[in-house]
């Protein structure tokens, strides 16, 4: 199924979705899961930016390095 909708149709039917699915009751319906798919399907979701890179693990100083000096 191809609907062939304007840019203000689809507008008005994307904000449509949005308030339903904002204003529900049970957001984990099978009734709202249903329009969330409808909507992602009108207009993705942007992508996500890549993940950060990891950070570099703590490693606590060596104690030789800041060991006392006797004497």
């Amino acid at each position: 199924m191809d609907l062939h909708l304007t840019d203000e149709q689809a507008a008005l039917l994307l904000a449509e979705l949005d308030r339903i699915i904002d204003g529900a009751r049970y957001p984990l319906s099978p009734r709202i899961r249903a329009l969330r798919e409808i909507r992602a399907l009108l207009k993705p979701y942007p992508e996500r930016p890549p993940p950060a890179p990891p950070q570099k693990p703590y490693e606590p100083p060596s104690r030789g390095q800041y060991r006392r000096r006797r004497g």
